[in-house]
């Protein structure tokens, strides 16, 4: 075989996403666009804001020389500042620019910081259910992704966090809100991993990271506020992008950014820059760079996945699925009303309803719904979601 058999293994256990998405463009050449009913692919669907259109008309029109030359691997001076500031206000701690480096996207940030952090075999802990490339994120940097089961409700639990910590751990990776279930992590259950990451420091005699993991965060419903991740622990690192909140998953830009407590920071950011070249991201793509340096702070209009999270979660809820209202991102996370999540996925295909099956997040016997879609598509499949939960009401506990 051309493929190394790792990936071989790999690509089998990425592609629950991708399957249905591809599975979906099947159905709609067969049964047409609009029966089909997809919520596989957690594209934003909302156009960008009116203040990006502009700004990228006005960058575009620029006359001044060598705007598309090379730049510093971190990125434009403008741009870190830009978003060091934003953090400063946001996170509660004085974040300097020289602790920022422009990525491209949240993906990159991961990479980026996980190349700079770990040693072969240092392990990972990620609470469960959990965004299935995190784990080959860590196995391109020699390290070993430990999941470790959540609360009911999808939270923090600590208990299991400070079970599974152990002289080989290197970091601790949370998403919040999280992908797949939209659960927020409160400040409590933040600040209470601050404490126990600080004690375990010294039981370990070593630095453990929490790297946060946010491109969802300003994509919060009902006056929820995604806590400040620096503000709870000094040893940590922020991933995000301006795919969600900006709706330009597309563009591929995103940061990085250092709490400036964290011992030696200056040689740690060394290392961020530098994997950021060697990876091959070099540097974050120049345009995109300018325009988010202007558009700090500002985000789409979420009045449409408002919508849908309501009608899809009302509509789930009624026809007896035991789903949590998310509080962020545009997931929903049902239980699946028979224990084998795949084969329920499948059989929703029947109806031309397209889920991912929560064995792909790790999570089996759950679902996922990408309600970043339009509201005929949440129209058209409820129907076909409570026949199915009548078919099924009451056979699993």
């Amino acid at each position: 075989m051309p493929t190394a058999k790792k990936i071989e293994g790999f690509c089998e256990r990425s592609s629950w996403i991708r399957r249905m998405f591809e599975e979906g463009d099947r159905l709609k050449a067969i049964h047409g666009c609009e029966n089909v009913f997809d919520f596989s692919l957690g594209n934003p669907n909302v156009e960008p804001p009116v203040e990006f259109q502009r700004v990228l008309e006005e960058l575009v029109h620029d006359p001044a020389p060598g705007l598309h030359g090379y730049m510093p691997n971190a990125g434009y001076t403008e741009a870190r500042e830009a978003v060091a500031q934003y953090l400063t206000d946001d996170q509660r701690v004085d974040v300097p620019a020289a602790n920022v480096v422009m990525t491209c996207g949240a993906g990159g940030a991961l990479n980026v910081i996980l190349k700079a952090i770990l040693d072969p075999g240092d392990e990972v802990i990620v609470p469960n259910p959990y965004f299935v490339e995190y784990s080959f994120y860590v196995d391109n940097h020699g390290g070993v992704l430990k999941p470790v089961d959540t609360t009911a409700d999808f939270g923090l639990d600590l208990e299991a966090i400070e079970a599974a910590i152990g002289k080989s751990t290197r970091a601790i990776l949370i998403n919040s809100p999280n992908n797949p279930t939209g659960r927020v992590y409160p400040a409590e259950s933040l600040s209470r991993l601050g404490e126990l990451l600080r004690r375990k420091c010294v039981e370990t005699g070593r630095i453990i990271h929490l790297v946060s993991d946010e491109p969802y965060r300003r994509i919060v419903y009902d006056g929820v506020r995604v806590p400040a991740v620096m503000a709870a622990y000094e040893n940590s690192l922020i991933a995000s992008s301006y795919s969600k909140e900006l709706s330009l998953a597309g563009e591929r830009i995103g940061y990085l950014a250092a709490h400036p407590a964290i011992p030696c920071v200056e040689t740690l950011m060394e290392g961020l820059i530098l994997a950021n070249r060697i990876l091959g991201f070099v540097n974050a793509p120049a345009l995109m760079q300018r325009a988010v340096t202007r558009l700090q702070g500002v985000g789409v209009d979420l009045s449409l996945y408002e919508r849908n999270r309501r009608v899809l979660y009302e509509a789930l809820a009624d026809a007896g699925y035991r789903v949590t209202l998310p509080e962020g991102a545009f997931y929903l996370f049902p239980r699946s009303p028979v224990e084998d999540d795949v084969a329920f996925a499948r059989e929703l295909l029947e109806h031309q309803v397209l889920v991912v099956p929560g064995v792909g997040f790790g999570a089996p016997g759950y679902f996922r719904m990408a309600y970043c879609t339009a509201p005929d598509v949440v129209d058209g499949a409820l129907p076909a979601l409570r026949e199915m939960g009548a078919k099924y009401r009451g056979k699993r506990c």
